[in-house]
């Protein structure tokens, strides 16, 4: 019995990508977003494309997870349709994302509160880049 249940698997002709619909049974809280991309790509054979999640979601109460999943045969093909946000996340997680404080793309904004004007109003925010 496998640990992984297919819900919907879908060949998307017109965005070239396939979408994978899984249950992780016995799975919640211990399963992160790579480990899960590696057990789909042994269930389904897909070694050699990319694989993206989507989303995991945890079912209260119940010990499972539902993910989504784009599999594509292109990496320049899923960089323009899925968002840039879901790839830096993945280069984080696998150990990409250290050298992000030097870049000033990844900077948070920080927020300053300016001193309260004598009219009584309400103090305003500035956001300024570190």
């Amino acid at each position: 019995m496998s640990m992984i249940e297919t819900t919907r698997d879908v060949q998307n002709k017109l965005l070239l990508r396939r979408e994978i619909t899984c249950t992780f049974k016995g799975l919640a809280g211990k399963l992160k977003k790579l480990e899960a991309v590696d057990m789909i790509a042994k269930q389904f054979k897909l070694e050699g494309k990319v694989i993206v999640p989507i989303m995991l979601k945890n079912h209260t109460g119940r010990p499972m997870i539902s993910g989504t999943f784009y599999v594509y045969d292109d990496e320049k093909l899923a960089r323009e349709h899925v968002k840039p946000a879901i790839f830096k996340r993945l280069d984080k997680a696998k150990g990409g994302g250290e050298n992000c404080g030097a870049l000033p793309q990844c900077a948070l904004p920080m927020v300053r509160y300016t001193q309260q004007r004598s009219t009584g109003t309400r103090p305003t925010a500035l956001v300024e880049r570190r």
